[in-house]
């Protein structure tokens, strides 16, 4: 509910004229409500009277002396404070600069080991325990070496710092040191001592990288070659507000750095105070409170990822009168003075004086109360014998105020409401008799109620999404907004046939005729034009109705639609000033609709790629055709019941139109990096198929061991050999060989799984040896030639196994080896996959030993691979915010609860609903599916036993499993899609019952 719209409102009459406007005339208040005294007569009578109270002068001119004097005084007191406090700061630095300058000289800046440099650290001590404002020393070589010593003085660091209970010192350091693989790099290591400078706990510390070239306090001092000094900021550490001092070593090769704290500053100035209330605080330029009394509230932590402090503005120290006093943008000069928090002040600004920082002040706030207190006792003696004669006028003119002011503060109580962008009209009025002040009033309303209309129409052109819905809304708030009698808006329809009403409304039901359904184009052509229909039957002569039209456009002048208002010609409409309103309105409205049409048929375009992507996939292999599509409608219902659901585990669950549409896509585009994958391996449905079965191959080489036997049969009978043992060894060899390629052919469709045994007569069967006579080199590619390259040429005749692995079936990855192993630095994506030795491994006897169904390792990888593509085509697109989540929707179906999945090993914490349920909706559709060459159709009840026993494996979500089962979405996507011999009787309370055992 929008609270503008519960706003009070005084109720608008039939005609459209809005009580109290100018054109009501207040015929309905009695005659002497409407009797007016011009303004300037009242403001006379008010001045007469105000003449008699001069007398105050008397009281002024008494104590102007007094005050001057004590400002003065105060002045030169607030001069002596800065003074005092620019003292204290030297007295802060300076120390911190001294020994800066010593330790530019010190060894530890030629120090090349950090041995070397830990031995010089009784020198930092020293100086540590001299200066209890350093917070840290430290020093940062030119080859990004680094050592900090930093004393832990207190409870609270050491627990920051998890540091032990005894330790006192804690070195921090990145030097070069000897990794166990003996390579040298930077190591990051802590170091904690106690105060006799004995180590107590030494760490290498993997996340701690500090490169000390790329701070300020290295880089200017290394630049400058020279000491510098930071602007004043938080220390992470000890939450202490301070500056770093640094400065270049003697041979320039090292800056060493010192951290001074400033919080004693604040201390000091609290004593400097010449009122108990006196406000004092040091800011910078850039108006950060450097020093307060109270320092507890100069620091601020920021909320995020990494909480931090930070100094606060004058702004947000919370003090009303140096805020007050920031707001004045008072500068160096005479005291000021002011009013915060219903008290005067008196403001001074002075400079801080220092060679080292620049834009220092210090601002200084003393209540006047307090500054003033002797010379009030006095002039209150005064104001007594003043009330007495002020007295006897005061009926007089607080009677002319009251009867203005109480007009003029209503007034002034609403603009403030205006200027706080409260539109609402208030609930009473008080009519004054002033004719000017009435006048306002009724401006006044007229423009909260103009305002508050129009907040609403932007509101509406903003918010609403859907077109009709803002068009509606839109069109409601401007007729009420323009005291108009009803109005509609029209949209151009496809091939500008004509104009169809998109939305209407009316004061008065019985007008809705006069705006049609439909429209012909000549009304928007001409719209200036009177057309039939603009002057219903119904109207008062005396008052007729008016008809606006205004043409939408394109930003480019293509017609859009038009906006038709109806208005009563005795209204303030029937005026330039409303048409030229109306128009400019109408460019605002044209560019809502354009934009949302363009966002529509964006998302419509967007919508047919990926269904077009889809399709492309499914076409690609014929075995595969539909499961780009039939998963997204199985995922899409499951999740619909699921956000549907009033009971159980998921009766919190639901979506927004735009978390929808976001699964929605990742559903569609599950399986996108498909187009990446070989359709012979998709498809490969015999182990010896690539591009081809090359079973014909190795039936071919059993033809010529077959011709081979008959040629040494002849070449036997012909020298004399007994022709029947011939002929019995003869046969028995065509049956050995027939024997042996049918038992190849079967190894070759791995319908069963493979044994052992069979392997080894596989490899029996492969070692039988035929000639070659021809050059196995010619006709090749330039890749095969390649992968033959180290492979020695043989002499022919050369005799070859019957089945081999040879060196030219090894694909290599080359330089196509994909990111997806841990450790890869390319891995940008989480992937944790184990990459097979070679790209691709053709041998024969590697691939008829699949011990079960057709696909060897790499094959298998290739075709894991394409959800390795998904997740990096989808990445790679700059998809808005709401819909951030499509790539993780659409990568991570093959993920497993247990964390066996791939591509990333996700586990059930890591996994969404969404994750949830596009993996059970992939495994279903996969099991019910007849088109796969490499296994028969599944029945119902088959494929869901499956999934119990793969819910119990812990691969599938047992409760999304569950509500799967009893919604019967399943059911709804086996009438739609599987065949009747598939749709078999379901046990559901079966299987229900075995996943809780």
């Amino acid at each position: 509910m929008d609270p503008l719209r519960e706003s009070p409102q005084e109720p608008v009459p039939a005609h459209g004229t809005r009580s109290g406007s100018p054109d009501s005339g207040g015929a309905e208040l009695p005659w002497w409500r409407r009797i007016t005294v011009p303004f300037e007569v009242v403001i006379a009578s008010v001045v007469v009277s105000a003449m008699l109270l001069l007398t105050v002068l008397l009281v002024y001119q008494v104590g102007t002396s007094a005050r001057q004097a004590i400002i003065a005084a105060s002045d030169d007191s607030a001069q002596h404070i800065s003074l005092l406090i620019s003292e204290r700061v030297h007295h802060i630095v300076d120390p911190a600069d001294a020994t800066l300058r010593l330790l530019a000289f010190d060894p530890i800046a030629s120090a090349t080991t950090l041995q070397a440099r830990l031995r010089r650290l009784p020198v930092f001590v020293r100086l540590l325990e001299q200066n209890a404002l350093l917070s840290a020393v430290f020093i940062g070589y030119s080859d990004g070496q680094f050592l900090l010593m930093r004393p832990l003085r207190n409870t609270a660091l050491r627990a920051r710092l998890q540091a032990p209970a005894e330790a006192a010192f804690l070195v921090q350091s990145m030097a070069r040191e000897r990794s166990a693989a003996g390579l040298m790099g930077l190591v990051g290591r802590w170091n904690y001592y106690d105060a006799q400078l004995r180590l107590i706990d030494s760490s290498v510390r993997p996340g701690y990288r500090y490169d000390p070239r790329s701070r300020p306090w290295y880089s200017e001092a290394a630049d400058k070659n020279t000491q510098v000094l930071t602007a004043p900021y938080v220390f992470f550490t000890t939450q202490e507000v301070g500056v770093t001092l640094s400065q270049p070593s003697e041979d320039g090769r090292a800056v060493i750095g010192l951290d001074v704290a400033l919080t004693d500053l604040g201390r000091e100035i609290g004593e400097l105070r010449l009122m108990p209330r006196t406000e004092i605080a040091v800011v910078d330029q850039d108006q950060r409170v450097l020093a307060y009394p109270d320092m507890s509230r100069v620091l601020v932590r920021e909320e995020g990822d990494q909480p931090s402090l930070k100094l606060r503005t004058l702004d947000g120290l919370g003090v009303p009168s140096l805020q007050a006093l920031h707001s004045l943008d008072m500068k160096e000069g005479p005291s000021r003075r002011f009013v915060a928090g219903g008290e005067e002040w008196l403001a001074k600004v002075m400079s801080l004086k220092s060679q080292r920082w620049e834009g220092l002040h210090i601002l200084m706030a003393i209540p006047t109360r307090e500054l003033l207190a002797d010379v009030n006792q006095n002039l209150q003696r005064q104001v007594w014998l003043s009330l007495g004669l002020i007295a006897l006028m005061l009926p007089f003119g607080w009677l002319a105020g009251r009867r203005v002011g109480r007009s003029l503060s209503g007034l002034a109580t609403q603009a403030q409401a205006l200027a706080r962008f409260d539109f609402r009209r208030p609930t009473q009025h008080h009519m004054s008799r002033v004719r000017e002040v009435r006048a306002l009033g009724q401006v006044m309303d007229r423009m909260s109620d103009t305002i508050q209309e129009f907040l609403h129409i932007t509101h509406h052109i903003s918010a609403e999404s859907r077109l009709d819905l803002m068009l509606s809304s839109v069109l409601y708030e401007l007729v009420r907004a323009t005291s108009c009698t009803g109005g509609a808006v029209y949209l151009v329809e496809a091939q500008r046939a004509g104009l169809l009403r998109t939305a209407r409304y009316c004061e008065d039901p019985e007008h809705q005729s006069l705006y049609p359904e439909h429209l012909p184009m000549v009304f928007f052509i001409n719209p200036a034009e009177p057309q039939d229909g603009d002057q219903h039957p119904d109207d008062d002569q005396a008052t007729p109705q008016r008809v606006l039209r205004v043409q939408l456009r394109t930003r480019d002048g293509q017609p859009l639609g038009l906006l038709v208002l109806r208005y009563r010609a005795d209204q303030q409409q029937d005026d330039v000033h409303f048409r030229a309103f109306v128009e400019k309105l109408s460019g605002t409205l044209s560019v809502a609709i354009e934009t949302r049409s363009l966002i529509e048929g964006q998302k419509k375009l967007f919508d047919a790629v990926i269904r077009l992507l889809a399709d492309a996939i499914d076409a690609k292999s014929p075995y595969t055709g539909g499961h780009c599509e039939r998963v997204p409608q199985l995922a899409e219902s499951l999740m619909q019941r699921l956000c549907e659901a009033e009971e159980g585990p998921f009766a919190h669950v639901a979506m927004t139109d735009a978390e929808r549409y976001e699964f929605r896509l990742g559903a569609w585009l599950h399986d996108c990096g498909k187009v990446t994958s070989p359709e012979h391996i998709i498809d490969k449905a015999t182990k010896l198929e690539a591009l081809y079965n090359r079973i014909h191959e190795v039936r071919m080489r059993f033809e010529v061991l077959w011709r081979d036997a008959e040629l040494d049969y002849w070449k036997q009978h012909v020298s004399g050999v007994d022709p029947v043992r011939l002929q019995r060894e003869l046969l028995q060899q065509r049956d050995r060989l027939q024997e042996e390629f049918a038992f190849v052919a079967r190894s070759n469709v791995g319908g069963e799984f493979m044994a052992d045994a069979d392997i080894k007569r596989l490899a029996t069967i492969g070692r039988q040896v035929w000639q070659r006579h021809f050059d196995d080199r010619l006709g090749l590619s330039a890749a095969e030639l390649g992968r033959l390259a180290n492979v020695p040429t043989r002499p022919l005749p050369a005799n070859e196994p019957l089945l081999a692995d040879r060196p030219e079936h090894i694909v290599p990855w080359g330089a196509r080896k994909p990111p997806v192993e841990v450790g890869n630095p390319a891995n940008l994506w989480s992937f944790d996959m184990v990459l097979p030795p070679q790209q691709a491994h053709l041998g024969e006897l590697h691939n008829l030993s699949i011990q079960r169904g057709t696909l060897t390792a790499e094959d298998r990888f290739k075709i894991n691979d394409h959800i390795v593509q998904t997740i990096v085509m989808l990445s790679g697109l700059p998809f808005p915010p709401h819909l951030a989540r499509v790539p993780s929707i659409a990568g991570s179906h093959h993920e497993k609860l247990d964390g066996t999945g791939y591509p990333r090993r996700l586990k059930a914490s890591e996994l969404t609903l969404a994750d949830r349920v596009m993996t059970l909706a992939d495994i279903f559709e996969a099991l019910t599916a007849s088109d796969r060459p490499y296994k028969p159709p599944k029945t119902l009840s088959e494929s869901l036993k499956i999934m119990g026993n793969m819910v119990r494996e812990r691969h599938i979500d047992a409760e999304v499993f569950r509500f799967f089962l009893r919604s019967g979405v399943w059911r709804e996507y086996a009438e739609k899609f599987l065949p009747a011999a598939q749709r078999d009787a379901v046990d559901v309370e079966a299987i229900l019952e075995s996943l809780s055992q």
